[in-house]
């Protein structure tokens, strides 16, 4: 069916009844906004921890709104624990053999150019928090949420550090943000090497694998990055993909096994062949996440192939906000890469940093484009997106 069937609705026609879910949002930078939550239309907020300033905060507002439930999927919030590649400076590895342990020797270390001759830059920046310290408290935050994710996490080759704060920008803060943000600063000349990013978005993938957690990935101008990360943890647990003729052969080798073979054959062959075949959160420990998102994806159409081939052993899904992805030039390229996508792998998110009537309309806007792209009924679209979601989430 196409969406020209649902031309003559207005916003009123709009299916909340069906459930629509935000893949990606971050309320607490505005605290003041999380009490519009319970207001919202909106079924479930996945929302996003990225630094120091906010990890505690998304576990209080989680706490907060989901109260004592009977059932996972119908909590309000479903909460993201990691640290974003903006602030991944702000992380010491420790768990590499030769780092840098003091501040200066670190902060010089992973910046480019080397912020050495600017060492007024480097004392305004906060100590360093050890990589192993953050990994140990993400897993606790994720072992008090059972259906939570790790994110937001990533790789961002074009993000510089802001600088310093200036009188003006101090006299123009908003109280209400919560800090950390650049709010306004100049930006300097630092960026963070996307080498020390690789090992902060490698120990939290892995950490999402060995809890068997969804996990929220930041790309900018680094799709092939991300997937050489992934292709690395990926290695040795590849998901077999058999030719034609060895279906074929297959199909044809169980119908000549015995009917009282043929039970414990076809259970073996399950658990030696499918990855993600128990219930979410109780399957072994793996390297790697069991399904990802590619946020706001911005990218072109030939990385998602390889995200998608099949031999890939995790499930990866790509949401799109309305204010990234369908405004300006990049409308016409995101749908050239909606339309090539599987229905089953389709998310919408806001991105947005308030929570309220704005984060509702632009996730209306986000499902109106995506159905109008892919032709969908309304109805049936948002459906589709609904039950992507809890399938992304829960497994």
């Amino acid at each position: 069916m196409s969406i020209s069937q649902d031309t003559s609705q207005d916003a009123d026609d709009f299916p909340w009844d069906l459930g629509v879910y935000d893949a990606h949002c971050h309320p607490t930078d505005t605290m003041a906004s999380v009490a519009h939550i319970s207001a919202m239309k909106a079924t479930a907020l996945t929302i996003m921890a990225t630094r120091g300033e906010d990890q505690d905060l998304v576990q209080q507002t989680t706490v907060s709104l989901n109260g004592d439930t009977d059932a996972a999927w119908r909590d309000r919030i479903v909460p993201a624990f990691g640290w974003h590649p903006w602030f991944s400076h702000q992380i010491l590895v420790d768990t590499k053999p030769g780092s840098p342990q003091d501040k200066d020797a670190h902060y010089t270390a992973v910046l480019t150019p080397s912020p050495a001759a600017d060492p007024e830059f480097i004392q305004r920046l906060p100590q360093p928090k050890l990589l192993s310290t953050l990994i140990a408290e993400t897993r606790d935050r994720l072992k008090q949420f059972p259906n939570a994710l790790v994110g937001e996490v990533g790789l961002d080759k074009s993000f510089r550090l802001p600088g310093a704060w200036t009188q003006q920008t101090l006299d123009n803060r908003d109280e209400e943000i919560t800090p950390g943000s650049r709010e306004g600063r100049r930006l300097s000349p630092y960026k963070v090497k996307i080498d020390h990013q690789r090992l902060v978005l490698k120990a939290q993938l892995q950490l999402a694998g060995e809890m068997q957690r969804a996990i929220s990935v930041h790309s900018v101008q680094s799709h092939g990055a991300v997937f050489e990360v992934l292709k690395e943890l990926w290695k040795g647990h590849e998901r077999v993909v058999l030719s034609r003729r060895e279906r074929e052969k297959l199909q044809d080798a169980e119908g000549a096994i015995s009917e009282d073979e043929d039970d414990e054959y076809r259970q073996e062959k399950h658990q030696t062949t499918t990855t993600n075949s128990k219930p979410p959160n109780t399957q072994r420990s793996l390297p790697f996440p069991p399904r990802i998102c590619m946020h706001s994806y911005s990218g072109p159409i030939e990385p998602i192939r390889q995200f998608l081939h099949k031999s890939n052993p995790s499930d990866v899904y790509f949401s799109f906000s309305a204010v990234i992805n369908f405004s300006g030039l990049s409308a016409r390229k995101v749908s050239d890469v909606i339309k090539a996508l599987p229905a089953d792998r389709i998310l919408i998110e806001s991105d947005l940093h308030t929570a309220g009537p704005q984060m509702d309309k632009l996730l209306e806007d986000a499902a109106r484009q995506i159905c109008e792209v892919r032709g969908w009924d309304l109805r049936e679209g948002v459906q589709q997106l609904a039950d992507n979601w809890r399938r992304f989430v829960f497994g």
